[in-house]
Order: C-alpha cells, then structure tokens, then sequence
C-alpha cells in the first residue's frame, strides 16, 4: 500500500477516533453552529502563520482558541442573540482570513484548506494530529462526567457546585483544537459535519451517552475508511467523500432504525 495512503489513513482514523466522541457533545449542548464559527476562523489562523511566517497549525490553534474566550465573553452581553454573534464572527473571520491571505506573496492551495486534502498529509502533520489527538483524548477521560454534566443538565450541575463557564470554555478550546489539526483531513467549510453526523448516527442505536460515544467513533472510522476508497477508486476529492460517506451512513442508520 502507497505511503500516502497510509497516512491518509492513520490521520483520518485519529481524527475519527475523537472527533466521535466530542461530537457528541456538540449534539448534545447543539453547538453546531458554534463549531462552524471556530471552522470559519482556522482561515484567519492560517494567514497569520503565512504573514508572521509562524507554523499554521499553531496559530490556527491560537486563533480558535482566542475566537472561544470572545464567544464565552459575548454570551454573557444578551444585547445580541447568540445565534447573531455566531453568524457575525463566523463570516467576518472567513472574509478577514481571505482578505489577509491576499496580502502574502505565498502561493497556497486555498481549495485544499476549504475542502481538505487528506492524501497530501505530510509526517510532520501527522504528529501534529496524533499530538491533538492524545491531549483531546485525556481531557475527554479526566473530564467526561463534569462535561457530561453540564451537557444534560445543566441547571443540576450548577447546583452540584461545578465550574459550568470553566468547562464550556474548556470544551470549546479542546474543539478549536481538534479543528486546528483536522483542517487538512476535511476542510475549515466541512469540519463540523465529521463532528456532528457520526454522532447522529450513533443516536439511532445508542441506550446511554458512552456507547453514543463508541458508536460515534466507529461511524467515523467507517467514513473515513470509505472517503478514502472513493477516492482512491472514483478520484473524487477526499474530504467530501469522507462527509458524503458519513451521511450515507447516517440516512442508512435512519432507516434501520424505522425498520426496527
């Protein structure tokens, strides 16, 4: 099997590994929107890196994580709905990014960051993935019972004396995270639908949180794997097969379940 593809491979797996189980707590708190505005803005991360001549992971990390604090910051002003102030921020960052990106005389391959370019990951991207990956995988097992907390009942957890704010910061830095390092595999324009279809797919067939989780990761696997066949068999773009996969996945998923 090409290099290449095992690469491609080893980093989309990773990704899925945890993207599934973070995803669900998207569905869960229905951030999906949220999770495109931080997508939008890994544009803006990555003409800092080309103009301060930074790596591009790090800043796109910087980025999303400064863009989470002023969310956090934002909500607590009720002058704007949050759904505004989402859709203002998402759209300002992408056009800023695009804006900025025009001011670098480095030649990019814009496409391939909008929509991914799975098969041209490199050695060095994939120990930034499998770095993300590690460090959102334990902040997922040290604080899965507070996050799960604050997901399903908030008000509850309040009571319980948990640090909510603290955590939903904390779960929108380790989403900004996983964005930074996922931008390769799928795009800043798809990210969201890998964090949020496999976990709707595993809600069809899940009796508590934890296997919602587990089933979230192997529905992400499965797309994965089959993204990159297509590709590799059809020479259709990478990133989009993956998310086409995962909606077939999730409308098969669907009719199991009316079936049942």
């Amino acid at each position: 099997m090409a290099d290449f593809i095992v690469r491609a491979l080893l980093a989309g797996i990773m990704l899925a590994l945890i993207a599934g189980p973070l995803g669900c707590f998207i569905v869960w708190r229905r951030m999906a929107y949220f999770g495109d505005t931080l997508s939008h803005s890994a544009l803006l991360g990555l003409a800092l890196g080309l103009l301060l001549d930074i790596n591009m992971q790090l800043t796109v990390v910087i980025v999303c994580c400064g863009l989470a604090l002023v969310l956090v910051l934002m909500e607590k002003n009720k002058s704007l709905a949050t759904d505004t102030v989402l859709g203002i921020l998402a759209h300002s960052a992408l056009a800023l990014g695009l804006v900025m990106l025009s001011f670098t005389s480095i030649q990019i391959d814009l496409m391939a960051y909008l929509f991914g370019d799975l098969l041209t990951v490199s050695n060095m991207e994939l120990v930034w993935i499998a770095a993300g990956s590690l460090l959102t995988l334990v902040v997922l097992l040290v604080f899965w019972n507070k996050l799960l907390a604050i997901s399903l009942h908030q008000e509850l957890a309040q009571v319980e004396g948990l640090n909510v704010n603290g955590l939903r910061l904390l779960l929108m830095i380790v989403m900004a995270l996983v964005i930074a390092v996922s931008m390769k595999i799928v795009g800043v324009l798809l990210i969201t639908s890998l964090l949020i279809i496999p976990p709707a797919t595993a809600r069809h067939f899940s009796s508590s949180p934890e296997q919602m989780a587990a089933g979230a990761s192997v529905a992400g696997c499965i797309a994965v794997g089959g993204g990159i066949a297509a590709s590799w068999f059809w020479d259709t773009p990478p990133g989009p097969s993956i998310v086409v996969m995962s909606a077939l996945l999730f409308m098969l998923s669907a009719t199991l379940r009316r079936a049942a």
